[in-house]
């Protein structure tokens, strides 16, 4: 695939690959909004209830990728990634892009890149979903102003990530964060990997208490928000926590230290507050930029467009990208 074959062109077909809950829901909002939306599934039922709401079905990836979509959208379970990526690679043609919506970059990228499909690969990740899992647990409106991160590395192709850019920010509704893959596993490893993992941990704890059934007849709000996350199916969480493990370690470590460091001062009858006014401070600098913000075009030209974009994103939001014009629309917090 050449860069001309896909700048200035439109996304009018898109291929999902897996529809589970995000997989089912871009199909879902895609059909709404009017795209073309073709796609396999490994189970019928699924791929017949899609049938039902308006996608075009295939009996395999072979039959998805010879349809030529202009997006082809990857969202299996991360531990079968590694096998779809490789499937799709020994299909996929034309001028398709290829993109996904795992949860981990780096092991994601490396797979595409191992693969061969490098020159048409843009790596994607978009903040949302349930607990919930499956086709009949997805839902249009999940994807309505979420937040994606899209990757670029050095081999990335600049319209190519175009084209993924103008389909999250127009018919997806999204918004778009930049990253490298390494630094986006860093990032979610704070504020989904290890939540995860402390969720998971809460549960256990109450689950192997003396008090257990008094506990959770008393467990109210709080305990349902940190805990809410731990519904989640176990392999699930286990597959990214494993896939990201290089950036979860540390963050468990640190957290292993911090929490060590208040029991022990408890435990002294030492000062505490420093623990909790740090957190409170962290939450109220929590205001980054938003879509409603002031915008600016960035045109993506000459061979620093991936570190010009890295920096213009760096407190920004892309929400809205032009493959004619080859420029992305990014608003900034007001000072």
């Amino acid at each position: 695939m050449t860069a001309a074959a896909v700048t200035g062109a439109t996304v009018r077909r898109v291929g999902v690959v897996s529809l589970g809950l995000i997989g089912g829901s871009v199909a879902r909002r895609l059909v709404a909004e009017g795209v073309e939306v073709h796609a396999w599934n490994p189970s019928a039922p699924a791929l017949e209830a899609a049938e039902r709401d308006g996608v075009v079905p295939h009996a395999s990836i072979a039959s998805l990728c010879a349809a030529e979509p202009d997006v082809l959208l990857l969202a299996p379970p991360l531990r079968a990634m590694a096998d779809v990526i490789g499937e799709v690679a020994a299909h996929v043609r034309g001028a398709t892009v290829v993109t996904d919506a795992g949860s981990v970059k780096v092991a994601v990228t490396d797979a595409a890149r191992g693969a061969g499909l490098s020159a048409r690969f843009v790596g994607a990740h978009p903040m949302a979903g349930t607990e919930q899992a499956g086709y009949e647990a997805s839902d249009a409106r999940i994807l309505d102003g979420a937040r994606w991160a899209l990757t670029v590395e050095p081999d990335t192709d600049r319209d190519a990530f175009l084209r993924v850019a103008a389909l999250v920010t127009g018919p997806l509704g999204g918004v778009v964060r930049v990253a490298t893959p390494a630094v986006h596993d860093a990032a979610v490893a704070l504020v989904s990997h290890v939540p995860h993992v402390f969720a998971t941990d809460l549960l256990g704890l109450v689950g192997g208490a003396d008090v257990r059934d008094l506990a959770l007849a008393l467990a109210a709000g709080s305990f349902r928000d940190g805990t809410r996350v731990a519904g989640t199916h176990p392999r699930r969480t286990e597959a990214m926590v494993v896939d990201n493990a290089a950036a979860v370690v540390p963050v468990l470590r640190r957290a292993v230290a911090d929490l060590t460091a208040l029991a022990d001062a408890l435990e002294a009858g030492e000062p505490v507050g420093e623990f909790f006014d740090a957190a409170a401070e962290v939450r109220a600098s929590m205001r980054l930029a938003a879509p409603e913000d002031p915008a600016a075009t960035v045109t993506l030209d000459g061979d620093g467009w991936r570190e010009e974009l890295l920096d213009a994103t760096r407190t920004g939001l892309v929400v809205g990208a032009d493959t004619a014009t080859v420029s992305v629309r990014v608003t900034h917090a007001p000072a």
